[in-house]
């Protein structure tokens, strides 16, 4: 089985977190989102995967290192100039065989159970199945009484749900798509529906599933991946007796905590310092940075 993971965005909402380093490998409890991605493909089947990429893609091509690291083929499709979710999906056509394929954003985690999702649209011989649930604010997609979607607002609206951000398509949808020029993959969609073309749904409950679309939801991930933990403090790190960690933490391999520091509700990247008596609260605090002021209360 084969899929794509959507990586190439420019991470905006989420600066300045991205601006040295992709979304797509932000730690989540000291392991990059795109790692978590991967897993959770691998433990639904899946053993051949293309990921696109744009910002900072060389981070993301040495990371990814051609699947190495987890086992399986990993190809990454470097954009010069962004495709967009349209435009990268059609720019990896070369990449599919005649089977259905799966796409997921590379920005969310989730334990949706994707086999069964998967044999779901082999069953109803779709161009797409969109895996939906009902999650306010995003609720947006309005479906008919036997799940084919007859809408894709702006907006969200009552009786409607909201799209996880996973599509399993067969690779003719990909003729619909236009190549070599940036698109929308919703914007296909609309298309498709205004055309009288069949676009289904699967509707999930009872799953986790969280997007890193904010800086609130980023940290709200770490502190779930913490599960009954509090504490998660990566390798080789030097951490004075006197440390206090409260509440929770994430603490990034190779940081340095000198003595009367106190690190609560916070993330600390790799190689961070903080120096003698600085309190982190509430804070992301990226990679290489040094804290040596008195009060931490932001990203940075």
């Amino acid at each position: 089985m084969k899929a794509m993971i959507l990586a190439a965005g420019l991470g905006t909402r989420l600066r300045p977190l991205t601006d040295k380093k992709p979304k797509a490998l932000m730690p989540v409890v000291n392991k990059p989102i795109i790692g978590w991605v991967i897993e959770y493909l691998k433990k639904h089947g899946i053993d051949q995967i293309v990921v696109n990429a744009h910002h900072h893609y060389r981070q993301v091509v040495d990371y990814l290192d051609g699947g190495r690291p987890f086992g399986l083929e990993i190809h990454v499709r470097v954009e010069p100039e962004i495709l967009g979710t349209g435009g990268g999906i059609k720019n990896t056509e070369d990449f599919w065989d005649d089977e259905p394929f799966i796409v997921i954003n590379s920005d969310i985690l989730t334990d949706i159970n994707l086999s069964r999702a998967y044999e779901s649209h082999k069953k109803l011989e779709g161009l797409v199945t969109l895996i939906l649930h009902d999650r306010q604010p995003y609720n947006q997609v309005q479906i008919d009484d036997n799940g084919f979607v007859t809408d894709i607002s702006a907006w969200s609206a009552q009786g409607r749900f909201a799209f996880t951000g996973i599509h399993i398509m067969d690779p003719d949808l990909l003729t619909h798509i236009q190549d070599g020029v940036f698109s929308d993959v919703i914007d296909c969609y609309r298309k498709l529906i205004q055309a009288g073309r069949s676009i289904r749904s699967l509707l999930t409950t009872g799953h986790y599933w969280r997007d890193m679309g904010t800086v609130e939801n980023y940290m709200q991930a770490n502190r779930d991946f913490l599960n009954e933990e509090s504490f998660c403090v990566g390798p080789d790190c030097d951490i004075d007796d006197s440390t206090k960690l409260l509440d929770w933490a994430v603490i990034g391999e190779k940081t340095i905590l000198e003595e009367d520091v106190e690190i609560r509700r916070s993330i600390l990247w790799d190689e961070v310092r903080v120096r003698k008596g600085a309190k982190v609260i509430d804070s992301v605090v990226t990679s290489f940075r040094t804290v040596d002021r008195d009060l931490i209360e932001e990203t940075y």
